[in-house]
């Protein structure tokens, strides 16, 4: 397939890298020029990379970054053709996914909302798990390069359904590893050992997928980005102006957008967002750490 990929960032490179692999004619685009991905070529704007596209496969920031890349000065929009799909794996607002698709919709142009999650590991392994909203057409249209970046897709329901389970889905992220920093940070402050804590979390149904990904890194105190802070605190915004919109209270979500607002101030927004344990650690004099680590 004639594919142009819209963003390179920790996730699109090595999304884009994949497609390239798998024997697709790719055409790269990124905001900030210097990024190179073997075997596709480069264009310098999202219009020129879309030109002849069958997809515009897009992973960016935001939901600004998405309405500029589609819409803005040198846009996907003036190479829109009949036939084309817009395949966003940006996480962004599902009311503002509904109004980029009725926007394109009149050029018969359908748009798929993709958000991912795996990490960056699961970009560069291309086993990552695509959340999906869209028509069953389109979406069968775009198997071959599901394929190639991940292992499995899960279609949610019409577009903007994706972004919105995606919301759901890092709510619980957040919320899930809020709780765990705080008992490890409370565990040490009482004096108990975090590696045996969490031998006991793994034995129990306390267990989780967050616990299990992340304890390896704190316990290392690696806290480079797997998933910027920022870029969780985005999500973790936009999930509560979208319960907003529909007149729903997130008291838990509602506390933790506070710790990340100052785990922010405190200067770690690039780093991973398990950094948010270092603030929890300050406020308690303690530093959590595995033996290697020690």
């Amino acid at each position: 397939m004639r594919v142009a990929f819209l963003g390179l960032g920790i996730m699109g490179h090595s999304m884009a890298t994949n497609v390239a692999k798998a024997g697709h004619e790719v055409t790269v685009w990124n905001r900030t020029p210097g990024k190179v991905v073997e075997g596709a070529n480069i264009a310098p704007t999202p219009a020129a990379a879309a030109q002849g596209a069958e997809v515009v496969w897009m992973c960016v920031s935001d939901t600004d970054a998405v309405e500029k890349v589609v819409f803005g000065h040198d846009g996907v929009e003036q190479s829109l053709t009949e036939g084309m799909i817009i395949a966003d794996s940006s996480t962004i607002s599902p009311a503002a996914t509904l109004k980029f698709a009725e926007r394109v919709a009149p050029q018969g142009v359908a748009w798929v909302d993709a958000p991912m999650t795996g990490s960056k590991i699961g970009a560069r392994d291309g086993t990552l798990v695509f959340i999906v909203g869209g028509e069953e057409s389109q979406i069968e249209r775009l198997k071959p390069l599901f394929a190639a970046m991940g292992k499995k897709i899960f279609r949610m329901g019409e577009t903007s359904k994706g972004q919105a389970t995606k919301l759901a889905m890092n709510l619980q992220i957040a919320v899930i590893f809020e709780g765990f920093a705080e008992a490890l940070t409370l565990a040490t402050k009482l004096g108990v050992d975090a590696e045996k804590l969490l031998q006991l979390i793994e034995a129990t149904m306390v267990r989780s997928g967050v616990v299990e990904y992340k304890a390896p890194f704190i316990l290392n105190r690696d806290f480079t980005p797997n998933f910027p802070l920022r870029l969780m605190h985005k999500d973790i915004r936009l999930t509560l102006e979208a319960a907003k919109e529909v007149r729903v209270k997130l008291p838990a979500l509602e506390t933790v957008e506070e710790i990340y607002e100052m785990a922010t101030e405190d200067g770690n927004q690039d780093l991973d967002y398990a950094a948010t344990l270092t603030l929890l650690e300050k406020w308690a004099g303690v530093q959590v750490k595995g033996k290697v680590a020690a």
